[in-house]
Formats: structure tokens, C-alpha cells, sequence
């Protein structure tokens, strides 16, 4: 019979381990990766910035058993109690490495180069670190070239997840305790008063929108925040800029009035239409240049020089001369886009919703709303736990953040 403490090593963590559940979830990983754990030292920290400590031995029956669990404990902020330099092998190809590479979170990461802890750059989750000389740095796969130095396994990586505040205050405002329209009407007061103190710091706001910005008439709020210089940086699809011009320049969405909310005899064609104009003048910035794109949110975001980004997908109609339908490159020009972003908005878009947070990292902060609580959940599911769900009609959400924006507003308590 095998010894169930064979192999072990001692490993710590350190941070708001009770109120951010990492201790149970810590306690859950070694269990189910049949594994023991013999607690050496455990210190509550008292007061709100006091942080606790642990100290344990983890031992498990199997060399490639410990490393397991090994591995999900370091991601989940865990270290090693004798730290070693990391382990580098060379990859033999492009966009391939070694089986036992490390595959990084979207924390805050460390490596161990020479004796010396050294911060990962481009920290961003589902990636592999690259050493090039005294720099670590995260890189997708795809972009691994021959040569490369890859860190594999856990030894020398320190990963210092984002602990969730004690005081329950700023970022932490959806609660139980407000019912659901006073939830909202909150909600939007907060991510103001944080979208005026980032633009304050310097600080940049991106938004990541979908098409129903426009359908729910949400499109002239959306124009608002762009003339006051609360958007720098606009990731969105195809249809959005599709339908904001459809809008422009005959009145509806979806071939559907927004004044009346009737279809229009004919509607139907007019995104194709919309479409066969802006392809006709060059592209979006031709159409703004000359006079044929006179307002909404394109035209606004050309006007303001906001970055945007357009992503094409197997659906889309046209498509746009602005739209890139090289998918790694659209992905590439998002993450260039996000570089200095301290807070992202995702306005009813799953897809790109959920792109956009696989490329943050954790200490920027994301706001989803969206109609569908569904869509909230699979944010977080894939790992954006950063991500705060407001469950609303984004319509109505710009038009109360437009609001709350304006000079002299006064943020609403909580």
C-alpha cells in the first residue's frame, strides 16, 4: 500500500484568506486531489488591513500527485515555504512548448530569476511566461517562438490573487441588502463616481458593447459619455457599428423606428444599405471625413479620437471596412487597446464580454450589465472574477450613468 505521506512540501499564503474563501477553497483542492494537510501555522489577521497567515504541509502519495495539487495551489496565491529559481525549458518550436509549462492566471505573478522575485508583465490568464533576460513576461501560445524560454511547473512562481475588501465598500456594492431597483440605481451612482476618479488619475475607461445599445436607444447616452471624455477606448463587433449607422442615417434599428418602435415598410434592408454607404465612402472615418456619417456613436468616437476596435465574427453582414476579420489580430489590436485601462464597461455582449475579461487582469475592475443574469455567471465562470453583474436594461443604464455624469450631478448613497 502506497504511503499517503510520501511526498510532501511545505507551502504559505498569506492575504484575506477567510473573506475571500480562499481557505476553504484551498482546503478543497488538497482533499480532492487525495492529498493531506497538517496545518503548521495559522494567524487571523484582527483589524480590516491585518492580513492572515498559513503555514502547512501538504503531502500527497504520489510525486505527480503533489504536483497537481501543487500547481492549483499556487494559482489560488499558495507559495512554496523555500522558494527556488524557476524552472526554464527551451521550446523546440513555434507555438509549441514542453507538457509541464505553466499555464498563468490574470493575478498578479511573480517569478524567481537568480534569487531575485521578479513581476510578470502583460499578466493576463491562459498564457505561458516567457524569460528573456532579467524579464518575465506572459505570451500567448500562439506566439511562442523557437528559443523561447518557457517557465514550467511551479517552482519560482508567486501568484497574489486580488483579496475581496473588508469593508465591503467601493467596488462591493451589489448586495442583498438593497432591493433590486435601489440595487441599480446605486450600482450606476458607484461606477460614476469610480469612472470620474479614474479620469481624474489619469486613468483610462474602456467600454465593450453590443448591438443593443442601439436597439434599446441607448445610443445617444452612449454619445454623452463620449463628448464628456468618459470613453477611451470602444471594443465592440461588427453589428454595433452596423446598426449605429443604420440608425444614423435612416432612423432605425433593426429596420425598426426607435421613436415609434414600429417596423418601417422596407426596414429590413436598411442595414445592408447602411453598410453598401459606409463601403461606398471608404470606411467610417472616410464617411465622417466627408460629410456622409453626421452623428452617433461612431461619428462621436471619430470626432473624440476614442480608440475603437472592431471584431468580425462568422455572422456578420458586410462587413465593414473598419471591421478586422483576422481573428488573432483582432485579438491582438483589443489587447493593445486594453493596455492602461482601469476600468472596462461590457454593455450586452456575451461574446466579446467574455473575450475582453480572458484579457484582463484581475486588478481591473469590470462592470457587465446586461438583461440576461446568465450572461453575468459566465463571466465569472471563466475566470473574470473581477467582474460585478448589474441586471438591467443597458438603455436605461446609460441613460441613468449619463446622468450621474453630467457637471454638479450628486452621487446617490448607498
Amino acid at each position: 500500500m502506497a504511503n499517503p505521506h510520501a511526498f510532501s512540501e511545505v507551502v504559505e499564503a498569506e492575504g484575506h484568506l477567510i473573506d475571500s474563501q480562499i481557505l476553504n477553497t484551498v482546503f478543497d483542492v488538497v482533499v480532492k486531489g487525495n492529498a493531506s494537510f497538517d496545518v503548521l501555522k495559522f494567524s487571523i489577521g484582527r483589524h480590516n488591513e491585518d492580513p492572515s497567515f498559513i503555514s502547512m504541509r501538504i503531502a500527497a502519495p504520489s510525486e505527480q500527485g503533489l504536483k497537481e495539487v501543487l500547481e492549483e495551489l499556487v494559482a489560488l496565491g499558495c507559495r512554496t515555504a523555500d522558494p527556488q529559481d524557476v524552472t526554464c525549458k527551451v521550446a523546440e518550436r513555434d507555438g509549441c512548448v514542453a507538457d509541464d509549462f505553466y499555464s498563468t492566471t490574470n493575478h498578479r505573478t511573480s517569478v524567481r530569476i537568480g534569487g531575485q522575485w521578479v513581476p510578470v508583465e502583460k499578466q493576463r490568464m491562459d498564457a505561458v511566461i516567457v524569460i528573456e533576460g532579467p524579464r518575465a513576461m506572459c505570451r500567448k501560445l500562439r506566439d511562442v517562438r523557437a528559443g523561447d524560454r518557457i517557465v514550467c511547473g511551479v517552482s519560482g512562481v508567486r501568484v497574489v490573487p486580488e483579496f475581496q475588501d473588508r469593508d465591503r465598500h467601493g467596488f462591493a456594492f451589489m448586495t442583498n441588502e438593497i432591493s433590486s431597483e435601489r440595487r441599480v440605481e446605486v450600482g450606476v451612482s458607484r461606477i460614476a463616481s469610480m469612472m470620474r476618479d479614474i479620469k481624474a488619475n489619469g486613468g483610462k475607461v474602456a467600454v465593450v458593447a453590443g448591438p443593443v445599445v442601439v436597439h434599446t436607444g441607448g445610443g445617444a447616452h452612449f454619445q454623452e459619455l463620449i463628448r464628456s471624455g468618459f470613453v477611451d477606448v470602444l471594443l465592440a463587433g461588427n453589428a454595433l457599428a452596423v446598426h449605429d449607422v443604420e440608425h444614423a442615417l435612416y432612423g432605425t434599428s433593426l429596420g425598426v423606428s426607435l421613436e415609434t418602435g414600429k417596423a418601417i415598410e422596407g426596414g429590413h434592408r436598411h442595414h445592408m444599405r447602411a453598410i453598401n454607404t459606409i463601403c461606398r465612402a471608404g470606411g467610417l472615418k472616410a464617411a465622417v471625413a466627408q460629410g456622409v456619417l453626421t452623428s452617433g456613436v461612431m461619428h462621436e468616437c471619430i470626432k473624440h479620437d476614442v480608440d475603437y476596435v472592431l471584431a468580425g465574427s462568422i455572422r456578420d453582414d458586410g462587413p465593414l471596412p473598419d471591421t478586422i476579420m483576422d481573428l488573432r489580430v483582432a485579438q491582438d489590436r483589443y489587447t493593445e487597446a486594453l493596455e492602461g485601462v482601469g476600468l472596462v464597461l461590457a454593455l450586452s455582449t456575451m461574446l466579446h464580454g467574455i473575450g475582453v475579461g480572458n484579457m484582463l487582469p484581475s486588478w481591473v475592475k469590470m462592470v457587465c450589465v446586461d438583461i440576461n443574469p446568465a450572461v453575468v455567471t459566465k463571466l465569472a465562470d471563466r475566470g473574470s472574477s473581477q467582474t460585478i453583474g448589474i441586471v438591467t436594461d443597458v438603455g436605461l443604464f446609460l441613460h441613468r450613468l449619463a446622468q450621474q455624469l453630467k457637471p454638479h450631478s450628486e452621487p446617490m448613497e448607498g
